[in-house]
């Protein structure tokens, strides 16, 4: 819907409508995701009001948050199992505060285990739901796509493959681009990235990021620090950085690092992930939506990620993909280094990291312009246009009734 061409009735009552969202997310990513949603929504209606669960981003934005999100940042089958009931109660908790507050739209953002199970009760109670970002259907549990079918009006998907996947299987889906792409300039500036962090313009920098969970930081932090005293060892002028998403992350990284490298300086850095990537000569990642991140601000990565040992096994059996990170699965190639599992050590990483950092990666940057051209489509105002489009049409004479 474009504001210009409305009729003054239209006008008058886009503004003056009070829609409810309901709006869960799960991690910091789907923060980011649902914060640039409010502001896409509120373009079309100033007075919506945005309530479920939040992170930091959205509650700046007045969002409500009926639960921490920190609830549902749990990964991995074995890691869930632990956390059944708790995740269980804030799930039946959320049904019956949704189903007495009816909203308008109910979109859940990522989480699709927990997320997906909420949509379908709400959708038996005809209340309309979207799930955005689609879950890894193409990749394992192909049938999942029917649960999602029952449980959605509209998937909202970040890949273009996705959008192809869903239409196979005549299940209603928007292909809206990633925000990160729109947010993120074509060319990030290394020097004023520096400055801006007060790190020396002439050392070699490597980023070390063991992820945005506990239990992801927890399993990858030990090899990521081993690594990073092999390189020191060999360059001492060389600089480390450990962005964290929260101060409550940064206290864990502390933590162990004072048991397991004491000596090594990293220096922490609090809610500046994007800065200190663009800071870098080479990231030491964690998998994920960072991956995406790297490569939007066109940096070279080795991609690392390690499972609980039985979620592991179980992944495996059921997971078939040639890749598992984001640059390689859209470039449909091997564009960055990936480690998992028993890989994640010191003899594979090193020699990777050390390439990386010494050696010119400038052929990397086309096939990451590609990548992030594809995924500029101005995803939030996109993904706010497909939601608006599920409501139903709303009168002067229907809002004074709501009102």
């Amino acid at each position: 819907m474009n504001q210009s061409t409305l009729s003054n009735q239209e006008k008058q009552t886009s503004e003056t409508f009070t829609p409810t969202f309901a709006i869960v997310v799960g991690e910091h990513s789907g923060d980011t995701l649902g914060a640039g949603l409010m502001v896409a929504l509120r373009g079309q209606y100033p007075n919506a009001k945005f309530i479920g669960i939040g992170g930091p981003k959205m509650l700046a934005l007045g969002f409500q948050s009926l639960f921490d999100m920190e609830e549902l940042a749990v990964m991995g089958i074995v890691e869930v199992l632990g956390r059944i009931r708790r995740l269980l109660y804030v799930r039946k908790s959320l049904t019956q505060y949704f189903t007495e507050n009816i909203p308008d739209v109910f979109i859940g953002i990522d989480a699709p285990d927990f997320n997906i199970g909420l949509e379908a009760r709400l959708k038996a109670k005809a209340i309309k739901t979207v799930h955005y970002v689609s879950p890894s259907v193409w990749a394992w549990r192909e049938k999942r796509v029917f649960t999602i079918a029952k449980a959605t009006d509209m998937v909202l998907s970040l890949l273009p493959f996705e959008k192809a996947f869903y239409d196979k299987h005549q299940v209603p889906c928007t292909f809206v681009g990633h925000p990160l792409a729109d947010d993120i300039p074509m060319e990030s500036d290394k020097v004023s990235a520096r400055n801006e962090l007060g790190l020396a313009l002439d050392n070699k920098v490597l980023a070390l990021m063991p992820g945005s969970r506990g239990g992801e930081l927890s399993r990858l932090l030990a090899p990521f620090l081993l690594c990073a005293e092999q390189l020191y060892k060999e360059d001492s002028s060389l600089t480390f950085v450990a962005p964290m998403i929260s101060e409550k992350r940064a206290e864990q990284f502390n933590a162990l690092k004072s048991e397991l490298a004491p000596n090594l300086p990293v220096n922490v850095i609090i809610n500046q992930t994007q800065t200190v990537m663009a800071a870098s000569d080479c990231l030491l990642t964690a998998s994920g939506t960072v991956t995406l991140e790297a490569a939007l601000i066109k940096r070279p990565m080795v991609i690392c990620y390690k499972f609980s040992p039985i979620t592991y096994l179980l992944a495996k059996w059921l997971v078939k993909l040639q890749w598992f990170s984001l640059p390689n699965l859209l470039a449909n190639k091997s564009l960055v280094p990936e480690l998992l599992q028993d890989e994640v050590c010191l003899e594979k990483m090193f020699p990777l990291v050390k390439e990386r950092l010494y050696q010119d990666q400038s052929d990397l940057n086309e096939s990451f312009k590609a990548i992030h051209q594809q995924l500029r489509c101005n995803a939030s105002e996109q993904a706010a246009k497909a939601i608006v489009q599920l409501m139903p049409k709303v009168s002067l004479e229907d809002n004074h009734d709501k009102d």
